[in-house]
């Protein structure tokens, strides 16, 4: 390991890691990604050769710049949102939360979804789906992942493609409320992410369920405006 980026790894970690705790979410995101972003640009100035420490420590500064720029933020917006699917969930088993890297988290059960063995949206899930559709049309500054999960019955060769396909359906329901389809982004953990063991048939209801998770970045979040200056 080159000397430079030992210490500035180091002087990265010490800067940041402390300071976390006193910040707010927006705040530590911003930190971390920063601190991040100094790491790898030590890397990337270390790895270009010539320019000794200079070039490492420049590679570091613009590293830092870029990392701010990185990562998730709670905004205003997410709060918003946040509260207008408290409300639009409320007595439906859907739990919502904000994530320790600052996403909007959508927790919904089985028993509002999708039947066992089935990727058909079920008719109580609807308008929780309807309402997170108004609220994605009303904030197009984030994008959204969809997971899928299933129980441990079956194999992996029925469930994993099972978990992808209820993430689909959900994504492609909530495209045709007007939300656009390249904010989406979808994935399936089979049976492989259980939340409780798979030892009774109510913990696995609760193992099949759909995670949706909306994430405003920071990029986004501090884009000038049309017709301010760039600082």
């Amino acid at each position: 390991m080159h000397r430079p980026f030992a210490i500035i790894s180091i002087v990265s970690a010490s800067l940041v890691l402390p300071g976390c705790a006193d910040m707010s979410p927006s705040q530590r995101g911003t930190a971390v990604g920063a601190g991040t972003g100094a790491g790898l640009g030590a890397i990337l100035g270390a790895s270009t050769g010539g320019g000794g420490g200079k070039r490492t420590a420049t590679g570091a500064v613009l590293g830092g710049a870029a990392g701010a720029l990185v990562g998730n933020i709670w905004s205003s917006r997410m709060e918003q949102q946040k509260r207008e699917m408290e409300q639009a969930t409320q007595g439906t088993g859907v739990q919502v939360s904000q994530t320790q890297d600052n996403r909007l988290k959508l927790d919904i059960p089985s028993d509002i979804s999708f039947d066992s063995n089935r990727s058909d949206i079920k008719p109580n899930f609807r308008p929780v789906l309807d309402k997170f559709g108004t609220s994605l049309v009303e904030h197009t500054n984030t994008n959204v992942t969809i997971v899928g999960h299933t129980d441990n019955t079956g194999s992996d060769a029925v469930n994993d493609p099972l978990s992808v396909n209820r993430a689909a359906r959900t994504r492609d329901y909530l495209i045709s409320r007007g939300a656009a389809s390249n904010r989406f982004r979808i994935d399936g953990r089979g049976s492989h992410e259980p939340l409780v063991p798979n030892d009774n048939e109510a913990n696995r209801a609760k193992n099949r369920r759909v995670e949706i998770y909306v994430a405003e970045q920071q990029a986004t979040a501090q884009a000038p405006q049309q017709g301010q200056p760039q600082r």
